[in-house]
């Protein structure tokens, strides 16, 4: 029936935000909730004061208000098991069981079933004591990367130039636990361009998105902290359809065979953090959910009804989308301080003369009265013929946003334009 299915989008940034814009244009959708959602959300759905983790409550909610689908956004909810507890009250749910999002939660299992399937990836160890990892790190070469084995939102990887920047991120890491009580990954450093490369997936069906590039250092020239994502870029020029279809065979394809070979069948989105080297696409990262801001970037293109897309998938029954041939970049307005510490409140003015789309990643406040609330804050995007006429509209819209606690990279794309 049209216009008669519930769905429950569970998360409160702009990928949840990019995913309910994207669901709200199926004519099959009624009604979409988000938990929690934040300012920005609940002008295109109902928002609903429940946590990602809130496992029970999310599935009591998704039972009294006879929820049709539930998309799973961030990957708390998936550790937590919310994909698990739908799927054993019968209810439909896009996004992999806990112990497939070990993909993601784990680094060491992820490397380890790459080592194991010949999936190609940056050689690597796994340390938890600090005096030996040092001593490894001092016997190798630099630049060298440093991964958190668990979830540090996206800012548990350091590219350590050199001795001293490598001290300081093993200290971090195994020493003062900044993100938890794990161990680390020493990686060789592989050169490159990276991309994203998202693809649903069911067992051995693989449902390849459009290719996306983002950018995760702070600031202009890839310098500063690394954050969750300060721009993206979509298509990525640098990739030809041979190469993508040379990684999708190569890596997504091999990499959603092997889960379901080591019994954790992956159902949800697979998403590769690729890097194109000379020997061809390696994998740097795996995650087990859209990525943000990838998401932001690509769903804008997707011409295809995203309910039937997710249903398809989630059914295993054959489903090709349709994409745009527009280009579409999208720029992080971020906190001031951010990575770091950073205030909060302060107003944003000029939103309602932005023409591109706006998806909120960290807002409170009301339609009209918008107020800073986290270290990401907005994402604007803009689209256009090719990549030089989206960053000349993108730019132009951001310039209407005035608000003297936000901070932007200037050269979103620059390497391709």
């Amino acid at each position: 029936m049209e216009n008669s299915k519930n769905i429950l989008v569970v998360g409160s940034g702009g990928r949840e935000h990019a995913i309910i814009k994207s669901l709200a244009k199926s004519p099959k959708v009624n009604k979409i909730f988000c938990a929690p959602g934040n300012a920005g959300i609940a002008q295109d759905a109902q928002c609903v004061p429940l946590q990602v983790e809130d496992i029970e409550g999310l599935v009591n909610f998704a039972q009294r208000n006879h929820i049709d689908l539930t998309v799973i956004g961030p990957e708390a909810a998936l550790v937590a098991g919310l994909s698990d507890a739908m799927k054993n009250y019968g209810l439909k749910v896009f996004g992999p069981t806990k112990s497939a999002a070990r993909i993601e939660s784990s680094k060491e299992f992820a490397k380890l079933l790459m080592e194991k399937y010949g999936i190609p990836t940056a050689s690597y160890k796994t340390f938890e004591d600090f005096d030996k990892a040092l001593e490894y790190i001092k016997k190798g070469k630099f630049p060298t990367v440093i991964k958190y084995d668990g979830l540090a939102a996206g800012k548990g990887v350091v590219v350590a130039k050199n001795l001293e920047e490598a001290e300081v991120a093993l200290a971090d890491m195994l020493k003062n636990k900044k993100f938890g009580n794990d161990k680390v990954i020493i990686e060789e450093f592989l050169q490159g361009p990276e991309f994203s490369f998202m693809c649903m997936v069911n067992g051995e069906k693989v449902y390849p998105l459009e290719l996306a590039q983002d950018h995760k250092r702070a600031y202009d020239g890839d310098q500063g902290p690394n954050t969750g994502g300060m721009g993206a870029y979509s298509p990525v020029p640098f990739i030809s359809p041979e190469m993508k279809e040379r990684a999708l065979e190569e890596i997504m394809k091999p990499t959603a065979k092997a889960l379901l070979e080591e019994n954790v069948p992956f159902c949800g989105l697979l998403y590769g953090g690729l890097i194109l080297t000379d020997e061809g696409p390696k994998v740097i990262e795996f995650n087990a959910r859209f990525g943000d801001p990838e998401t932001e970037v690509v769903l804008p293109r997707l011409e295809s009804d995203i309910y039937d897309f997710f249903t398809a998938v989630i059914d295993g029954k054959d489903f090709i989308p349709q994409w745009s041939h527009d280009a579409v970049i999208g720029v992080v307005l971020a906190s001031k301080g951010y990575p770091g510490s950073y205030k909060k409140g302060a107003e944003i003015k000029g939103l309602e003369n932005v023409k591109g789309e706006i998806f909120h990643m960290g807002t409170s406040g009301q339609k009209g009265d918008f107020r800073v609330n986290g270290g990401r804050v907005l994402m604007v995007t803009a689209h256009g013929d090719d990549l030089p006429e989206a960053n000349l509209n993108v730019r132009k819209e951001i310039e209407k946003i005035k608000c003297e606690d936000l901070f932007h990279r200037n050269d979103i794309g620059k390497a391709i334009l």
